[in-house]
């Protein structure tokens, strides 16, 4: 099955899928080998990768040779964080024929303005784009698509930026029928009251996408209920290795030893059985000459 059709499937699913985060190929492997379906490419953990801002600081080409190798490294479907679509219909558009020729499932974008400011930032304004920018950006990027099964994933920031329920109702709808593939709920909220009223609102007009960051506490079980179809852990493997790293450093600084901590951390052969060292040895044996075979330098 395509990539492309598996990751529609998750997000028609009857009951709640899980997409969970990955910042480049070797978080995606491991996302892959923890049993998850489908990969979030977060915007916030790639650019945090490269030490910038989550501002629209690394350029969309940028982040496509991350997606290169994520894409590379996997079979499962990766549902990329397009953030505003990096600009105009126009750069949306554009992204989606790139994001096709790297074998990425789909896209997820939000109306908000270029450069985009991240959702959980406190004391920043959060301006959303008009309704019919949004819904011209929406249907330029289904109208270029070459799969059918290519997702496209309307991020509904109203909620975020301090309106209410109304208009999340209205923008929801307007993006729907504009063409989304499904639609992004966003709450910054600790508890799950905005998602649980837009979904009693909403009666199941098309797919439901949720990112619990905030209202972590909300049981499974909830959403389950109210039928959200997928369900996004949107930045968790780079916050654990972020606190990995600041551990495992502040102690060997402080220790100026390994002892301690060889035990503690993943060894050298992990690394390589990851990298699937294995398969070039293999392939080494078959495609390079034996050294019995070698030209040997002149010795006189």
């Amino acid at each position: 099955m395509k990539k492309t059709t598996k990751l529609k499937t998750l997000l028609h699913s009857q009951k709640p899928e899980f997409l969970m985060e990955a910042h480049n190929g070797l978080s995606a492997k491991i996302v892959e080998e923890a049993g998850f379906k489908g990969i979030w490419a977060s915007g916030l953990s790639i650019s945090a990768s490269m030490g910038v801002r989550d501002n629209n600081e690394a350029s969309w080409t940028q982040v496509l040779n991350i997606l290169e190798f994520m894409s590379d490294a996997t079979k499962i479907p990766i549902l990329l964080d397009g953030d505003t679509g990096y600009g105009n219909f126009n750069n949306a558009r554009r992204l989606v024929k790139k994001l096709e020729q790297l074998d990425i499932a789909g896209v997820c974008i939000e109306d908000k303005l270029f450069p985009k400011t991240n959702s959980f930032i406190n004391g920043q304004a959060q301006p959303l784009a008009s309704i019919e920018e949004f819904c011209g950006k929406i249907e330029a990027m289904k109208d270029c698509q070459a799969d059918d099964d290519f997702m496209v994933v309307a991020r509904v920031e109203a909620f975020i930026a301090g309106w209410g329920l109304e208009e999340v109702l209205t923008r929801a709808e307007a993006y729907r029928k504009a063409g989304a593939d499904a639609v992004l709920i966003h709450s910054k909220q600790t508890h799950f009251k905005e998602i649980e009223a837009f979904m009693k609102k909403w009666n199941s007009r098309s797919p439901v996408v949720i990112v619990p960051t905030k209202y972590y506490t909300t049981p499974t079980s909830e959403f389950r209920k109210l039928g959200i179809n997928t369900v996004i852990w949107a930045n968790h493997n780079l916050r654990a290795s972020i606190t990995a790293m600041q551990n495992i450093s502040k102690q060997i600084q402080k220790e100026e030893s390994l002892i301690q901590v060889e035990e503690s951390i993943a060894s050298v052969n992990e690394i390589f059985r990851l990298q699937n060292v294995e398969e070039l040895q293999i392939a080494e044996k078959k495609y390079l000459p034996s050294t019995t075979n070698l030209i040997q330098p002149d010795k006189e």
